[in-house]
């Protein structure tokens, strides 16, 4: 008997008793529905949070402060209305105040240090920009925005547009909460200009920059509620800025970023160092670290969950399986007096059990991908949860998941089929023939 002969008898062999076949392939379609389902959740957000990695540098990313700044940082952007919040409206009375610059002489100490890559360093300018407002409507909200840092940094849009970090034309990328309060959509504010104000630290005299809006910044999790301009617009808002300044002040840096070789210096070691020269410095996992972490431990759970279902599902294996030997015992003993070999009649169980495995898990991975896909769509339509981020798809199927699930329960399958199937290869053909 070839073996294709008996992979087709042995799935007839299941449809003997339909129902109970069904029962068996239910139980393990609920477990491989529970497992590919959370493996594919699972797989979206680490996708989402590895592209928001990537778009900043990816791991050996370094943004350095003065240990001062960190207290500016935090209040203008929860002045901002951080992460998907209303902006704040601007008072006329408060005037933001700029960062802690770094010194020379730090600088120099950064290039020094062991692990960090010297020539990656890129500095950044504080731009002070008073509010952010636009002809269609009156009121104007504090915003933050900073030049676009060369290197590897990449800024995803809802919309597309990029900006034009050479150009001689004022651009921005402009987070997306400021789009509705603006007076726009999504669709309609780009190629818009809207008005960004500086008002001067010392007189009071105000200058407007009519910028153009080349994109809209998708959310994502590590947001820290800056919008981007280009070049041409950073400079000639830092010129403004600094305008009364002393000639010594003019080109302070406020921020930098910079790579460290994160395979043989760990973050900790890196930012000790740079605590001694009076210096602070956040990482990516900084940023995401513990919602990565939250989430796989969150979705670890509910593998777990499905994994138990499993076993449930081959204790039914084992069940069915055995009530087939017992039905099938005058089957077995007549082919094994005909020449069937024991090892014959156990790969013929054991592919049973396969079977029932193998068409578990089809359903269960297809029903599961049918409903993933529909919930993804549903999510990132207008008024769901997931509109605010176009990128994060809530399950994301891979043909190595998709594989591996199947495999694995093909085996848990076959395991739980083992001893049924030693019980049918083990029986004695004259005594199977007299059983009745």
């Amino acid at each position: 008997m070839k073996f294709l002969d008996i992979i087709r008898d042995a799935n007839a062999n299941l449809l003997r008793n339909k129902l109970r076949s069904f029962l068996t392939i239910l139980a393990i379609f609920i477990g491989s529905f529970s497992i590919i389902s959370t493996s594919a959740i699972q797989a979206g957000v680490n996708n989402f949070i590895d592209q928001q990695v990537d778009s900043y540098g990816g791991e050996g990313y370094l943004a350095v402060v003065s240990k001062d700044s960190f207290d500016a940082l935090e209040g203008l952007t929860g002045a901002m209305g951080n992460g998907n919040s209303t902006p704040i409206e601007y008072k006329e009375d408060k005037i933001q105040d700029g960062m802690t610059p770094i010194t020379n002489e730090q600088l120099d100490k950064i290039k020094k240090i062991d692990g960090i890559d010297g020539d990656s360093l890129v500095e950044q300018k504080s731009l002070n920009i008073s509010y952010v407002s636009s002809k269609k409507t009156d009121k104007k909200y504090l915003i933050g925005a900073e030049a676009l840092p060369p290197g590897n940094i990449k800024v995803e849009t809802t919309t597309s547009g990029q900006l034009d970090l050479q150009g001689d034309e004022y651009q921005i990328q402009l987070e997306k909460k400021y789009v509705d309060v603006l007076g726009y959509t999504e669709e309609n504010i780009i190629g818009e200009k809207i008005q960004l104000v500086v008002v001067d630290q010392f007189k009071h005299t105000q200058k407007t920059f009519n910028v153009k809006v080349v994109g809209v910044i998708a959310p994502g999790v590590i947001s820290m509620g800056y919008s981007y301009v280009n070049n041409k617009t950073a400079d000639d808002i830092y010129t403004e800025n600094t305008k009364y300044y002393p000639a010594e002040y003019k080109d302070h840096v406020v921020a930098i970023a910079v790579n460290y070789d994160y395979k043989n210096h760990s973050a900790k070691e890196i930012k000790d160092k740079l605590e001694d020269i009076g210096l602070s410095a956040m990482t990516i996992d900084d940023i995401i670290g513990s919602i990565k972490t939250f989430f796989d431990v969150i979705l670890t759970v509910f593998k777990i969950f499905g994994f138990i279902a499993l076993l449930a599902a081959a204790i039914g294996i084992i069940n069915t399986l055995f009530m087939s030997v017992q039905e099938r015992t005058r089957e077995i003993g007549l082919d094994k007096a005909l020449g069937m070999s024991s090892a014959r009649v156990f790969l013929s169980f054991s592919i049973e059990a396969i079977s029932l495995g193998f068409w578990g898990s089809v359903f269960g991975i297809t029903v599961s991908m049918i409903l993933g896909n529909i919930a993804n769509n549903i999510f990132h339509a207008e008024g769901g949860f997931l509109e605010s981020f176009p990128s994060f798809n809530l399950a994301t199927y891979t043909i190595k998941d998709i594989i591996i699930v199947t495999v694995l329960i093909m085996f848990i399958s076959f395991l739980a089929g083992t001893l049924p199937a030693r019980r049918a290869a083990s029986k004695n053909p004259i005594d199977a023939l007299r059983y009745e």
